[in-house]
């Protein structure tokens, strides 16, 4: 599942996300969701979120849902 829809991505749920000093070389960064920071239902670069670990970028696909 991509990350561009809001609706899609929820706290607790495994990311991989671009950070802001990554986005020209697209290197990927996986953590945990702890907030989300787009407050549109849609952004077509990736919603983007706070990580449990403090890490703010774009969410580029999700890999594990919260069940």
């Amino acid at each position: 599942m991509d990350g561009k829809t809001r609706a899609n991505i929820k706290p607790g749920m495994v990311v991989n996300i671009v950070l802001k000093k990554d986005q020209r070389t697209g290197i990927l960064t996986e953590g945990i969701v702890k907030d989300l920071l787009t407050s549109a239902p849609f952004h077509h670069r990736g919603i983007k979120v706070r990580l449990q670990d403090g890490q703010i970028g774009r969410v580029q696909e999700v890999l594990e849902e919260d069940d």
